[in-house]
C-alpha cells in the first residue's frame, strides 16, 4: 500500500493506490484508487460519519460538490475508483472490463475497512449507475457470508439512477441476454456492436452544451466500448438482483421522473435519464431487501447530482431529508415530498 499523494482534483483531495495483483481477466497488475476530501477527514472535530461512493460505466470519481456537501454535514467523504477506472485505468487494459462484478468485492472490502479505521465512524455507501448494481451485490455477499453490513460498519445506501435491468423491449431483455451468454464467454473482449451515443455527454459536459468539467479520457463523451464479456457479468449480477437482495440496511434510490433516449442530443435531454430507463429502477427497486425509499426527481439527468441547479437542488434536499429521518441527524432540510417508500424488510 502507498501514502496518501496529491490529487487531480487539487488542493483538499487525496489519493491512495490500492493494489490489487493480477487482473484473473488476464491484463496484467490491476489496482484500485481511494480519493478522499482531506478537510472532512483530518480536520479537528470527530465525523458524524463517513460516505464512500462507487461511480458508474464510463466514469469516475470528479464531483467536488459531491463531496464539499456532505463534509458540510459533518461527513468524510471518499470515492473510490474501482479496477481499470479513472485513475486506476492501467496501460493496455480494456477500461471497466471485468468478467465478474464479484471481482470488485476486493476493493471494496479494503476500501471500507481504510474508511473505518481513518475516521472509526459508520460508514454510508453511496452509487450511481452500474455502481449501483455492484454495491447492493456485494452488500448482499456480506450480509450472507461475513457478519453483515451492521458488523462491518454500513449504515446505509444512497443510490443514484442505479442499473437494475436492460434497458429495451423484453424481447432483448430475454433472446438477448441469452446471445450475450453465449458470446461473452466465446469472446469476452469483444466489443458489442451499434455503441459511440454522445447524447449522454454532451449533455453534462462543458466541452459540450453542459456545466460539468471532467478528465474526457477517462470519461470520453460516447463513453468506452461495451465488451461482450463484461455485458454478461452484468446481465448475471441483474439476474442476481432480480432474485431478491438483503443488503441489510435501509436504501434510498434518486432517479429522473422520465427517461428521454436520443440518438443525437437535444436540449430535453438536460432534464431526463438519458441513459436508462427509469421504470425498470422502479420495477426491481424492492429487490434490495429491508427498507427501500424511492424518491422521483423532477428534471434530473441519468446522473441525478450531475443535474441543472434546480432538480440538483432537489436532489440534495430530498437526500438530507432521508438521512435525517434514518436517524443520522445531518440535516435540518425540509422534505421535497415526492417519495415512495417499500417497507421489505426490518
Amino acid at each position: 500500500m502507498t501514502t496518501w499523494a496529491p490529487d487531480v482534483l487539487g488542493d483538499d483531495y487525496e489519493q491512495l493506490t490500492i493494489p490489487l495483483g493480477s487482473d484473473p481477466d488476464g491484463e496484467g497488475e490491476v489496482r484500485a484508487t481511494l480519493v478522499r476530501l482531506t478537510r472532512s477527514v483530518t480536520g479537528s472535530a470527530t465525523p458524524k460519519g463517513a460516505v464512500l461512493y462507487v461511480h458508474g460505466f464510463t466514469d469516475y470519481f470528479f464531483q467536488r460538490h459531491l463531496a464539499e456537501h456532505f463534509a458540510d454535514l459533518g461527513h468524510a467523504f471518499y470515492a473510490l475508483d474501482l479496477r481499470k477506472c479513472g485513475r486506476s485505468i492501467g496501460e493496455g487494459q480494456s477500461p471497466h472490463f471485468v468478467s465478474d462484478l464479484a471481482l470488485y468485492d476486493e476493493e471494496l472490502d479494503r476500501a471500507l475497512a481504510i474508511v473505518r479505521e481513518e475516521t472509526g465512524a459508520e460508514v454510508l455507501m453511496a452509487a450511481h449507475s452500474t455502481g449501483g448494481l455492484i454495491v447492493p451485490l456485494w452488500l448482499d455477499r456480506l450480509e450472507r457470508t461475513r457478519g453483515g453490513a451492521a458488523a462491518a460498519g454500513i449504515s446505509g445506501l444512497v443510490l443514484n439512477s442505479p442499473w437494475f435491468d436492460l434497458q429495451g423491449p423484453p424481447l432483448v431483455r430475454s433472446v438477448g441476454t441469452v446471445a450475450i451468454g453465449v458470446l461473452g464467454r466465446v469472446a469476452p473482449l469483444r466489443a458489442l456492436p451499434g455503441q459511440g451515443l454522445d447524447t449522454y455527454g454532451l449533455s453534462i459536459s462543458s466541452g459540450g452544451n453542459g456545466e460539468w468539467d471532467y478528465d474526457l479520457s477517462w470519461k470520453p463523451l460516447a463513453g468506452f466500448p461495451i465488451k461482450l464479456g463484461w455485458i454478461r457479468a452484468v446481465r448475471r449480477g441483474h439476474a442476481e438482483l432480480h432474485r431478491g437482495l438483503d443488503i441489510g440496511v435501509p436504501s434510498l434510490i434518486l432517479r429522473s421522473k422520465v427517461t428521454r433516449f436520443s440518438k443525437t442530443y437535444v436540449p430535453d435531454v438536460d432534464a431526463a435519464d438519458a441513459v436508462l430507463d427509469v421504470r425498470q429502477i422502479a420495477r426491481w427497486a424492492g429487490c434490495l431487501g429491508n427498507r427501500t425509499t424511492i424518491v422521483p426527481i423532477e428534471g434530473a439527468r441519468h446522473d441525478v447530482f450531475l443535474s441543472t441547479p434546480e432538480p440538483l437542488e432537489r436532489a440534495f434536499a430530498e437526500m438530507d431529508d432521508w438521512l435525517r429521518h434514518r436517524g443520522s441527524g445531518l440535516s435540518d432540510a425540509p422534505s421535497g415530498g415526492d417519495h415512495a417508500e417499500l417497507a421489505t424488510g426490518s
